[in-house]
């Protein structure tokens, strides 16, 4: 067992309308950890606002990680992605903005985070998770496959929220 508690007391819940602000903002502080890195083209600072996530609550699920009570991580979970994957049968789940708080979560969160999107992907009862990355951003390509994820595709001129389309990879992880 690992002996930095904010390993340890990681909690997993839905996020709530409560929790809009600190979404936007651990989405906001990602964006400038990469802008701060030379990870361009990505996200931006003030790109999402708490409108996004609702829209995602009410379509989908945008889950939030917590340690001591901060919170620490969050991601979003749809059950179809036709943007990026076209029609698909009903047979994934589909991993969007994946962040990590640095300043509140131990390394080694954003896998912890991924690991409990996969299991609510299995829970009910679908047998692989599916997510796209910024085809340039070879460091977070890296990180997907480190975490089992396989390339199965590209997708050319995805549209995205407040900006130019973007070419994107398409990851997949099938369920055991």
């Amino acid at each position: 067992m690992c002996e930095d508690r904010r390993v340890n007391d990681l909690g997993v819940r839905p996020a709530a309308e409560a929790d809009l602000a600190s979404l936007v903002r651990l989405r906001d502080d990602a964006a400038r950890w990469m802008l701060a890195r030379g990870i361009t083209g990505q996200w931006r600072p003030g790109e999402l606002a708490e409108g996004h996530f609702r829209q995602v609550m009410e379509q989908g699920e945008v889950w939030l990680a917590e340690v001591g009570g901060r919170v620490a991580g969050a991601w979003e979970l749809w059950w179809e992605d036709e943007a990026a994957w076209g029609p698909q049968p009903p047979v994934a789940g589909y991993v969007h903005r994946l962040m990590v708080d640095r300043r509140t979560a131990a390394p080694g969160t954003g896998l912890q985070l991924l690991r409990a999107a996969e299991r609510r992907v299995a829970a009910v009862g679908r047998m692989c998770v599916r997510l796209d990355c910024l085809a340039g951003n070879e460091q977070l390509n890296a990180y997907y496959r480190h975490a089992g994820y396989r390339v199965v595709g590209h997708k050319e001129g995805k549209p995205q929220p407040g900006g130019a389309p973007k070419s994107f990879t398409l990851l997949e992880k099938v369920l055991r």
